[in-house]
This record gives C-alpha cells, sequence and structure tokens, in this order.
C-alpha cells in the first residue's frame, strides 16, 4: 500500500482563546506540534510528537469559536491478509498547548468496500454556525461530506455531487456561520456556497485551469469569502472576489510561487488588508498585502521573506499582540517565525525565531 503525497496546506499556525500561538506539522505515523510559551511569544515548547499510526502525511485543521482546535486527516492500515483498509480520523484540542483527545474514525462514505475508500481524497475541516464538517473527493471524483452537531453526533455521509474533481478542496467561513468550499476540476473551479448559516450548498462553476492542490479560501471579515487558485498555464495566482465579474491574475510580477497561498486579515499601515503568503519561485516565503480599497489586484507586489526555502506552504496568523505573523517549517523539519515589528504598521518583520 503506497503513501500518496498529498498537497501542502496553509492553515497550520492557530490562536488559541489565551493569545498563543500553536503551529502543526504532518509528521511519520503523526504529527508535530509546537506552541508558544506566552502571548506574543518569543519562546516556544516542542516539537512535540503526537503519535497516530497509519495517518498520511497531510493534515486539515479547523478551529471552532470556543477556540477547539479539530485536526483531521486520513489513516491507511494494512492488514495481513493484504487488505488496505482506509478511513477518515480526527482528534480534538480543547486548549492550547494541552493534550488532543484519542484519535476517532469517522468511516467513509463507502461502509467496509475498502477498494473504494483507498480512492479517497485528502479531507478538508471547517466548522460552520452548526458544528464540524469534513469534506472529501470521494471516489467517483465527486464531493463527499459529513457533518456533527452540537452535541457531538455525526450524521449521515452527503452528496454534494459535483464530478472530475482534481484533488482536496479548500474552505471558508463567515463571522456569522455561512461557509463555502472550493475545487479545481477538469477546465473549471467549482464553489459550494451556503446562501445562508447552516444552510444547504449550493454548486457553481468558473471557467479556469487551475492546479491541482493550489486551492485556498479565507474570510474577508463580513459576509465575503474570497477564493485562490493557480493557473496551471504559469502557476500564476488567481483571485475571486466576490464582487468581481470574473476571476483576476493577483501578481504583478508573480515571483512564481508554488502551491496554496496563505491568507489573514490584518490591519497595515492603518488601512484593512489581506495579508498574503506563498511559497515562492526560490523556495523561500514571499509575502503580498491587499488592501481592501484597492482597485486593481494585478498592482499587488511580493517580497520574499527569510533566508531559507519552506519545506511546504507557510502559514499566517494574527499573535498575542495582533502582529502579523508568517511562519514555514524549514526543511530541516525545524519552525521558523517572525513577527510584524509594530501593530497596524507597515508589514515589516523582525529577526526570525527558531522555534
Amino acid at each position: 500500500m503506497a503513501v500518496r503525497t498529498a498537497a501542502p496546506t496553509t492553515g497550520w499556525l492557530l490562536r488559541g482563546k489565551d493569545g498563543r500561538l500553536t503551529a502543526y506539522a504532518p509528521a511519520q505515523d503523526g504529527l508535530t506540534r509546537w506552541t508558544e510559551t506566552r502571548p506574543g511569544g518569543p519562546g516556544w515548547t516542542g516539537p512535540q510528537h503526537l503519535a497516530m499510526p497509519g495517518l498520511e502525511p497531510y493534515l486539515s485543521i479547523a478551529q471552532s469559536p470556543e477556540g477547539y482546535v479539530y485536526l483531521t486527516g486520513l489513516r491507511r492500515r494494512e492488514h495481513e491478509d493484504g487488505r488496505a483498509e482506509t478511513d477518515v480520523v480526527y482528534a480534538t484540542q480543547f486548549q492550547t498547548g494541552r493534550a488532543v483527545t484519542n484519535w476517532r474514525t469517522i468511516g467513509t462514505p463507502y461502509g467496509r468496500d475498502w477498494e473504494r475508500a483507498d480512492r479517497l481524497g485528502a479531507p478538508t475541516a471547517f466548522v460552520d454556525s452548526e458544528g464540524l464538517f469534513i469534506a472529501l473527493r470521494n471516489a467517483g471524483n465527486g464531493l463527499s461530506a459529513r457533518k456533527q452537531n452540537a452535541k457531538g453526533i455525526w450524521g449521515p455521509w452527503l452528496d454534494l455531487e459535483g464530478n472530475r474533481l482534481l484533488d482536496a478542496v479548500s474552505a471558508a467561513v463567515t463571522a456569522d456561520g455561512r461557509a463555502e468550499l472550493l475545487a479545481s476540476a477538469s477546465e473549471v473551479v467549482l464553489r459550494w456556497r451556503q446562501e445562508e448559516p447552516g444552510g444547504e450548498f449550493v454548486r457553481t462553476r468558473t471557467p479556469a485551469k487551475p492546479v491541482p492542490g493550489s486551492e485556498a479560501s479565507v474570510s474577508l471579515g463580513d459576509d465575503r469569502i474570497a477564493h485562490f487558485w493557480r493557473d496551471a498555464t504559469d502557476s500564476v495566482l488567481f483571485a475571486q472576489y466576490p464582487e468581481a465579474p470574473a476571476p483576476a491574475p493577483l501578481a504583478s510580477p508573480d515571483p512564481g510561487g508554488s502551491g496554496p497561498v496563505a491568507a489573514l486579515r490584518a490591519t497595515v499601515d492603518g488601512r484593512s488588508c489581506t495579508v498574503l503568503a506563498q511559497r515562492g519561485a526560490s523556495g523561500r516565503a514571499a509575502v503580498a498585502v491587499v488592501p481592501d480599497d484597492q482597485g486593481d489586484p494585478a498592482l499587488v507586489s511580493w517580497v520574499e521573506a527569510g533566508t531559507e526555502p519552506c519545506a511546504g506552504a507557510p502559514a499566517l496568523a494574527l499573535d498575542g499582540d495582533d502582529r502579523v505573523v508568517l511562519a514555514f517549517v524549514a526543511e530541516d523539519g525545524g519552525l521558523r517565525v517572525a513577527r510584524q515589528r509594530a501593530v497596524g504598521a507597515e508589514l515589516e518583520f523582525g529577526e526570525w525565531e527558531r522555534a
């Protein structure tokens, strides 16, 4: 049974209710965790290995309004009779730095049909107004999802339809709990949108030639969600804002990045902005700032940060002092962190920290 390599994810740096940041990274048979010793840093504990035998090297992370962190992935086990068993598993961290719960399985849409289960895509977790959702590409290359209610009870697997999906999906949720999903398919990107919090998903299609695994979504702080993906022709990043009639390239010039883009809402130089980070052409993290009042996204410029290449996609978060934090896992497996020098000021980072 071969372990498949999944696309990197960006939402792996989170701020807890106590203001401390936690970073998570996939590892052999589990994951690695680093935790700030106090809000705003600079000290960290870790790396700490959280074991989960058979967990594939991919991790989707969601956080509830209460600060609960849900870790989700695929577990693949090979039995003595040669049968490969695949199921979707998750664990919960209720407080920053505390132990996670035991990993639990929610099965697959196919019961004990292990052959079809082995063709599932990587899961994506998100929390809408009613509870935890886990969505993934199914064996028929459509979208399946399962939802947990506020009492912790899982409902049945849902068929959200779609076809020819290529990889994992991205998700974002508005402040009032309305969710949207994005996935790459042949010659289009597909979007699933709840018309109201907790409502049914409505699917739309946008002509595009996306790079599988480059999808990213972000809430813009109101009732709007923006989606991002890369064009398969030249890897240029495209953005679809809800008020725009069509997707637009988000770079001039583009540094030739790869993978998904991390996105964060923040105040930069006194303006409400979306901060973006990606793995640039050199392998180093590259950052861009998109002010809300900037009319043309093609005017965005990217600036590389740091001196080391990223092993995967970088992540962004606000620390306990509300400074923008840029982080990546280096090729040696260590965590690197840089912080905005002053809250609300220009996006200038201080010295890099080695956690």
